[in-house]
């Protein structure tokens, strides 16, 4: 990632005050919102971690928009849409939005500060690679045969570019585990849950990820009922 990406990850210094943050993840919420019942959430990890099904669930969890990224970047054809077209676009959406939305995708030389400036809560997927890497080899198999849904309509996979390209999602997964394992962990440095800030960490085989969606959903429970 390069210097550029990470700036418009880091956060803006607060003002500071006498009250220590809050270090203690078990005293922490699993979601922080706005304070007022919001709730703007975005996903990010590497390719396959599972941002996007998580973004599903939680978003029907708030009751609120899903956006995928990828969506908006890739037109039919794997015809990637101008950054300030992809901004504009996310822009939209967001501010339609005033309740909240969960969006999933790094992509933050694209979007710049776009979603970071009105993001509450940032969910990093960092499992081992040895967990998520066959189920983005199964995912993309049945992409290939037309089981799956491709990750933007009319955005089909092919087996040339899958097997023989340089830009394979299955290269790329690998090339990138260590790489949006270290940018991410820089971030999380200094706006880390464990230092009163708003990205949380979930790693581990699964039972990291289950057990904080059990919170969520109490969190939300007294308003779901």
């Amino acid at each position: 990632m390069s210097t550029a990406e990470l700036v418009h990850r880091l956060p803006t210094p607060a003002p500071a005050n006498d009250t220590a943050p809050n270090t203690r993840g078990d005293s922490v919420p699993p979601l922080r919102g706005d304070g007022k019942g919001n709730y703007r959430v975005h996903i990010v990890g590497n390719s396959g971690a599972g941002k996007t099904t998580l973004a599903r669930e939680l978003a029907a969890l708030l009751r609120v928009p899903h956006i995928n990224v990828d969506t908006v970047l890739w037109q039919p054809g794997w015809v990637k849409l101008p950054a300030d077209q992809i901004r504009e676009r996310v822009c939209a959406i967001l501010d339609g939005n005033p309740r909240g939305w969960v969006i999933d995708g790094n992509y933050y030389n694209v979007l710049g500060r776009v979603v970071s400036e009105q993001e509450t809560d940032v969910i990093w997927l960092d499992p081992p690679l040895l967990l998520y890497f066959p189920r983005l080899c199964w995912r993309t198999f049945l992409r290939l045969v037309r089981l799956a849904p491709p990750c933007s309509p009319g955005c089909e996979e092919s087996a040339r570019e899958v097997f023989f390209s340089r830009d394979s999602i299955v290269w790329w997964c690998l090339s990138r585990h260590w790489l949006v394992r270290k940018h991410e962990a820089a971030v999380y440095a200094v706006d880390g849950i464990h230092v009163g800030g708003k990205v949380r960490r979930i790693g581990g085989w699964g039972g990291e990820l289950a057990a904080w969606k059990r919170d969520v959903r109490a969190l939300l429970a007294p308003a779901m009922e």
